[in-house]
This record gives structure tokens, C-alpha cells and sequence, in this order.
């Protein structure tokens, strides 16, 4: 039994330095795997910083087009949540006819500050004496929308209404996509600029970089522009003061006052129209004074001749020799 045993023991022990001598292989070439990909790493690290700006180009295209289609994915995935709250630009228009302008402005300010809203603009105007007009902007927020809008409408007698809803959850939703893979696409610009060493790459990624996050700031713009019409609806106020009683029942009963008034007014308008002609036929006037005046004068001057003439024509008939006496018979 003794010499039975030891064979067995020899080769249990040579299958354990056959496993053993395995593991250490694989382990060795585990190793080499690894040193041989991290010096393809250091080749390819090498590589990107000598040819930076082909390598930057080529990378921002590719890394745009998997980040677009990675997040336009999950764009899609949360469409679903993000349409689950509609986004609505809501906007009114209310014209009121109230007994006292100053006092209906003062509620509606009050109504509007006390929903938690803010009065973006007011315009008040005096008529005349007894009457004013004002034209006022509220914003205030979604949910007390409706109520602000009765308490405004029963303040006096309601002239007019309009009102407005436009639902841009699409709109909002796209605006939000577009940010996050601006953002995206910014952040991987500056990685390629810490990574390149040559003047050129740098320029170049500096205005790739800089047209990036002009768009950016953009989007950014539209989101708050967006935000802030779906947040507070605005509402446009129009308050006016009835015609006074008075005064109406004077413009339908004229008495003799306002006949006197309206016969003096006639009087001074035809003398007006008078003195008006008489300034615009004076200069007429006055040419034919002088041709009347003129006619005159040659007319006075002929006749003077005429009779100067006259006497000098008859005097040499009465000096003429008188004719001999006939002789008397003897």
C-alpha cells in the first residue's frame, strides 16, 4: 500500500504545478494585453496632440452625431413626461366701464398683486375735467388667471372680451433638447482645446468654440423668453367713465343761450366770408378805379380841345372883306 500511494501523490502534485503554471500564464498575457494597449493609448495620445485640429474636426463630428442620436433618444423617452405638463401662453383683453377710473385701477392692482402677479404697465389719461381712460398690462400667474379675470370683468359694466391660449409644450420641449446638446457640444470643444498644442488648432477650435456658445446664449434666451410667457399670463385692461347725465341732457335740449351763442357764432362767420372777399377783389377794385379815372381824365382833356379848336376855326370868317354894295339906280 505504500508504494501504492505515492504515485497518486506525484500526480496530484503535478496537476496542481500544471495549474498553477496555466494561471501564471494567463496572467502574463493579461498583463501584456494591457501594456500593449496602454502603449496604444500613449501612441494615440501622441498622435490626437500632433494632429490636433484634423483629429478635433473629425471627433466633434462624430461625438455630435452619436451625442444627437444618444439624446435625441432620450429626448424621445422623455417626450412623453414632459407633454404629461403643457406649457400655454395665455393673454385677455377686457374693456370695462367703471364710475370712477382711479378707484377701478387701484383694485385691479390690488386684485393682480394679491394673485401674486405685477402690473407691467399703466396709462392713464384725463379727457376733460370729469372724465379719464386708462389702459393697463397685468401678468399674473396661470393658476389664478381665471379668477383675476372675473374680478376684473365684474368691477364695472363689461364693453368688450377677448382672450387667447396657445399651447408651445412642443416648443419648449425642442428648445430644452437643443440646449443640452449645445452644452454638450461646448464642453467637447474645450476638451479639444486643452489638448491642442499647435497656434493654428487652437484659433480654430477658439472660433468653433465661440460660435457655439453664441447659439447657446440664444437658446438660452428663447427658454427664459418662454418660461416667463407660460409662467404669467398677461391680461390688457382697458377702464373708461360713462358720459355725465348732465351733460348729455344739455347737448339734447339747447336753450336760448346756446341760439345766441350759435347766431353770434353765424354772424361773425359771414363777416369773416365778407371781409375775406372784400381783401380778395380789392387789388380788381382798384385797377378798374384807375382805368374808370383814367377814362375820365382823356375824356375831359379831348373835350377842352375840342372846344379850344372851335373858336379858331370861326374867326377868320368873321374878318373877311365884305362884298361890295350894289350901285343904286339913277
Amino acid at each position: 500500500m505504500q508504494p501504492g500511494r505515492h504515485p497518486d501523490r506525484s500526480s496530484a502534485h503535478r496537476s496542481r504545478t500544471v495549474l498553477a503554471a496555466g494561471t501564471l500564464a494567463a496572467l502574463l498575457a493579461l498583463s501584456g494585453c494591457g501594456a500593449g494597449d496602454s502603449a496604444d493609448s500613449k501612441g494615440a495620445a501622441g498622435d490626437s496632440a500632433k494632429y490636433a485640429a484634423p483629429r478635433a474636426e473629425r471627433g466633434a463630428a462624430a461625438g455630435a452625431a452619436d451625442q444627437g442620436s444618444a439624446e435625441s433618444g432620450s429626448a424621445e423617452k422623455k417626450k412623453p413626461s414632459a407633454l404629461s405638463t403643457p406649457h400655454v401662453i395665455r393673454k385677455a383683453s377686457l374693456s370695462v366701464e367703471v364710475k370712477s377710473v382711479p378707484k377701478a385701477v387701484a383694485a385691479a392692482r390690488a386684485a393682480t398683486e394679491g394673485a401674486g402677479g405685477l402690473v407691467a404697465s399703466e396709462n392713464t389719461e384725463r379727457l376733460d375735467a370729469t372724465h379719464e381712460v386708462s389702459h393697463i398690462v397685468l401678468r399674473v400667474p396661470q393658476g389664478e388667471y381665471d379668477a383675476v379675470l372675473r374680478e376684473l370683468s365684474g368691477g364695472g359694466k363689461l364693453l368688450s372680451r377677448t382672450s387667447e391660449a396657445k399651447d408651445v409644450t412642443d416648443q419648449v420641449v425642442d428648445v430644452e433638447s437643443r440646449i443640452a446638446t449645445q452644452r454638450a457640444s461646448v464642453t467637447r470643444v474645450r476638451k479639444l482645446m486643452d489638448r491642442a498644442d499647435k497656434l493654428a488648432d487652437v484659433v480654430t477650435l477658439e472660433g468653433e468654440l465661440s460660435n457655439r456658445q453664441a447659439e447657446l446664449e440664444s437658446l438660452l434666451a428663447q427658454q427664459k423668453s418662454l418660461q416667463d410667457r407660460t409662467t404669467l399670463a398677461t391680461i390688457t385692461l382697458s377702464l373708461s367713465e360713462p358720459e355725465s347725465p348732465s351733460n348729455s341732457k344739455d347737448d339734447d335740449d339747447p336753450g336760448f343761450m346756446d341760439a345766441l351763442g350759435g347766431g353770434w357764432h353765424a354772424f361773425v362767420t359771414m363777416v369773416r366770408w365778407i371781409a375775406m372777399a372784400v381783401g380778395a377783389a380789392a387789388p380788381f377794385l382798384a385797377a378798374a378805379a384807375g382805368l374808370l379815372l383814367l377814362g375820365r381824365l382823356l375824356r375831359t382833356w379831348l373835350a377842352r380841345r375840342r372846344v379850344s379848336q372851335e373858336p379858331q376855326a370861326s374867326q377868320p370868317d368873321e374878318q373877311a372883306p365884305a362884298a361890295p354894295e350894289a350901285p343904286t339906280a339913277p
